[in-house]
């Protein structure tokens, strides 16, 4: 790992699809005007509705679409390692979908695609029902992608409730594991930050999250609070509410200085 300017998007997608990219191009230039090497967009950045099934309206064919294109065409054009939270793409029947988080690189090429193992099928306390897998088919593998930058590891939303998948990337040599979300607001603040805090301590790595924020079409509310949070549980940086980017330098030294003052990485038996 080498030090870099990591910044995540808090965002207020809807069902336009051409809006929240219009909106995403906003705030990715915005990071990039400070000084960020790598952004992370939040699940569900180009299309969230209340309902599932809205995804398959807008689902797109493996490397083809304007969701794809847009992810391809900002990282080119901005030269920075651009991640899309998830992208709904094509499954393998006509009534799912696969959540896919993509990472483009600062050529514009595809340098990774992580599609989401766990999926929310939940009822809240609050008598919210939750059932993504109705239009949603799981992913199988883990994914870690070695950059100039760190070690990329990736976990969507619900997958971070889940220390197994963390930990797997963490076998790998993973640095950074990057965290698009669209949490519920009860879900959020009970659990939120310290799922976070808790991957970063026990993996002894940086986690990246960025999150959906506010009420959304067709009834649903997200919890935001997207931030960064360092090897120690340390959170360096965040945007609690609203639209808007947050950013913070990830210390290539700062990591080793923890992995080397207190191994528990190496103390492992299990």
């Amino acid at each position: 790992m080498r030090s870099f300017i990591a910044a995540v998007v808090q965002m207020n997608s809807t069902d336009s699809v051409e809006g929240n990219l219009r909106e995403a191009g906003k705030l990715v230039r915005r990071a990039v005007e400070r000084g960020a090497q790598l952004v992370l967009l939040p699940e569900n950045f180009a299309f969230m509705r209340g309902g599932e099934e809205g995804k398959l309206e807008v689902a797109e064919p493996e490397g083809e679409g304007p969701i794809q294109a847009f992810l391809a065409e900002t990282a080119a054009a901005l030269g920075i390692y651009l991640v899309g939270g998830s992208v709904p793409l094509k499954g393998s029947s006509p009534e799912r979908v696969r959540a896919a988080c993509l990472l483009y690189g600062p050529d514009g090429e595809r340098i990774g695609r992580y599609d989401k193992i766990h999926l929310f099928d939940v009822d809240l306390p609050t008598g919210e029902r939750y059932r993504e897998s109705a239009t949603v088919e799981p992913g199988e593998e883990p994914l870690l992608v070695e950059t100039p930058l760190a070690k990329l590891g990736v976990a969507i939303c619900y997958d971070i409730r889940f220390p197994e998948l963390a930990r797997r990337l963490s076998r790998k040599g993973m640095e950074v594991l990057l965290v698009p979300a669209a949490f519920t607001v009860p879900t959020g603040r009970a659990h939120w930050e310290v799922l976070l805090r808790a991957r970063a301590i026990e993996n002894q790595c940086y986690c990246v999250a960025a999150a959906e924020w506010g009420d959304h079409p067709g009834g649903r509310e997200t919890y935001g609070h997207s931030m960064l949070v360092d090897p120690w549980g340390e959170v360096l940086a965040r945007l609690e509410e609203g639209v808007g980017v947050v950013f913070h330098q990830l210390s290539a030294n700062r990591l080793a200085e923890i992995r080397r003052r207190f191994p528990a990485l190496q103390h492992r038996r299990l």
